[in-house]
């Protein structure tokens, strides 16, 4: 998935990214081998600590770098001043995903890419009927436990939805779930037994991870949920942003069913 994430970002060797989310800096460091330069930010110190340790164990302290930093805030951060952002399944712990998607608007230089792997899901609404209930709780359960406000709002396309809002262009998504099949079937395998005893003794708010890896294949094989990869670019300039409105329109318009009379 980091390759793909590179690929996404489209950007030369020496672009200055960041990797919002960073955690041990697996994905920064990955990114940087590929010529990238990496500034890792994590909101967890102790996940800060070991990214630090690992770019230092990996002699890359001249490509990656990795602080304490809240996604929500970045006024350290001049303007205009980075090439790309990233996220790897982090986007979802925003409790703000509009001011996080600002910031990273403000913070990519005009042309720069942002590149995003994130779940997605369907609202309520949408479940099938015969959905098992305790499929639905579990998700809930997950976002609580897991800390993921913002996975209760992603549902399909509502992502690229709010980076078009956010003034970004040439947005595009591609599904990724049938990717993500067989790591997420290796974790059912892996995990369906425990999960068993765990549910025997209603301890699922305490092995949150395991019931994610189970119910989250039992989910992806009924298309409950799924895994995307979004992209989009900062405008270079505010003429940009006007022709893609307008493009915008015209595809509304050509989709929208005509009103005009048929000849009789």
């Amino acid at each position: 998935m980091e390759d793909h994430l590179y690929q996404l970002l489209e950007l030369p060797a020496g672009s200055k990214i960041l990797d919002a989310g960073c955690g041990n800096c697996h994905v920064a460091l990955r990114l940087a081998r590929k010529g990238l330069r990496v500034q890792g930010i994590d909101i967890v110190a102790n996940h800060v600590r070991w990214a630090k340790q690992e770019i230092k164990a990996q002699k890359m302290e001249n490509m990656v770098s990795a602080r304490v930093a809240d996604y929500h805030h970045l006024d350290w951060v001049p303007d205009m001043s980075f090439d790309g952002v990233c996220t790897m399944e982090t986007f979802v712990h925003a409790r703000e995903p509009e001011q996080v998607l600002s910031e990273f608007f403000r913070i990519l230089k005009p042309g720069g890419s942002i590149a995003m792997h994130e779940y997605w899901h369907l609202d309520d609404d949408e479940l099938p009927p015969g959905t098992p209930t305790d499929l639905i709780e579990s998700i809930k359960r997950i976002d609580e436990e897991s800390a993921m406000p913002t996975d209760r709002r992603l549902r399909k396309g509502v992502l690229q939805q709010m980076l078009k809002d956010q003034g970004f262009v040439e947005v595009v998504e591609k599904d990724l779930s049938r990717n993500i099949a067989p790591t997420l079937l290796l974790f059912y395998v892996l995990g369906y037994i425990p999960y068993l005893v765990i549910c025997f003794f209603g301890l699922q708010a305490w092995f949150v991870n395991t019931e994610a890896g189970v119910q989250g294949y039992r989910g992806l094989k009924r298309h409950l949920w799924g895994y995307s990869a979004v992209k989009a670019k900062k405008p270079l300039t505010i003429f940009d942003d006007f022709e893609e409105g307008v493009r915008s329109r015209r595809n509304e318009d050509r989709q929208r069913p005509s009103m005009r009379p048929r000849p009789s």
